[in-house]
């Protein structure tokens, strides 16, 4: 059955949960792994569903053993983090609905985060944020001008998968999508996903100094993941992309 095994009792009231599927780029996984390191985060749940391999996860200099994909909890600032090591299969329903559900029964708000790959992306490009919503999300984006679509798009893989669902539950969700490079893993895009949209929504204070002075060290730690996304099928790739792609 497909669950959220929470660890123990959590007392949070009415988190944001920062979602960190990876995607082009590896932005929305770089921004979740920045703040679970940033908060200093606790390991409080596991995702347990058939979309999910059946994989185990360890560290360096560590015996302790890991879920592929898990929920980090900061207490005192309300917030929740979904970390994944793995791509996920949108195949099947039972993971946005096992999310979903589970943010419902615990009164979470969901930021969503997808990149949208930028052709002839240069070093330095500042990239541009936007946001959807679902429920009576879209009014906190309004408040921040957070910026509307530029043009008719779709987001697509998992991330855009739990999207659906939320507007079938009428959740109150969020889903940021920022511009960025579909080559290789991209820090700068998950800077200002941080400064720009994460901060003031999630109502977190975090530095993102690392993120640019280590971009190098960044991309070489995420370069072997980013291969894998690429090999992995568009269904396990979160992405946002222009609706003209498909006409």
């Amino acid at each position: 059955m497909a669950r959220v095994r929470v660890k123990s009792e959590l007392d949070l009231d009415s988190p944001t949960l920062v979602e960190g599927l990876p995607g082009v780029g590896l932005v929305g996984k770089i921004a979740t792994d920045h703040l679970v390191d940033t908060l200093d985060m606790t390991y409080v749940a596991s995702v347990d569903c058939g979309s999910v391999p059946q994989v185990t996860i360890y560290d360096e200099d560590a015996r302790d053993v890991l879920p592929p994909v898990r929920i980090y909890a900061n207490e005192s600032q309300d917030v929740l983090a979904l970390q994944s090591d793995v791509p996920i299969s949108r195949g099947g329903d039972d993971f946005a609905e096992c999310i979903t559900t589970w943010l419902q029964d615990n009164d979470v708000t969901p930021l969503y985060l997808s990149g949208l790959p930028v052709k002839n992306h240069e070093m330095g490009d500042v990239p541009e944020v936007f946001g959807i919503a679902t429920g009576d999300a879209a009014a906190r984006l309004d408040d921040l001008d957070i910026g509307t679509p530029p043009e008719r798009g779709i987001v697509g893989g998992p991330t855009g998968a739990l999207v659906n669902r939320a507007g079938e539950y009428d959740l109150d969700a969020v889903c940021l999508v920022v511009e960025s490079d579909p080559r290789f893993p991209d820090p700068a895009a998950a800077k200002h996903l941080i400064q720009d949209a994460i901060e003031p929504l999630a109502d977190v204070d975090v530095s993102t100094d690392d993120l640019v002075e280590h971009a190098e060290e960044i991309r070489e730690q995420k370069e072997q993941f980013a291969q894998r996304m690429q090999e992995a099928s568009e269904e396990e790739s979160t992405q946002a992309q222009p609706m003209r792609m498909f006409q």
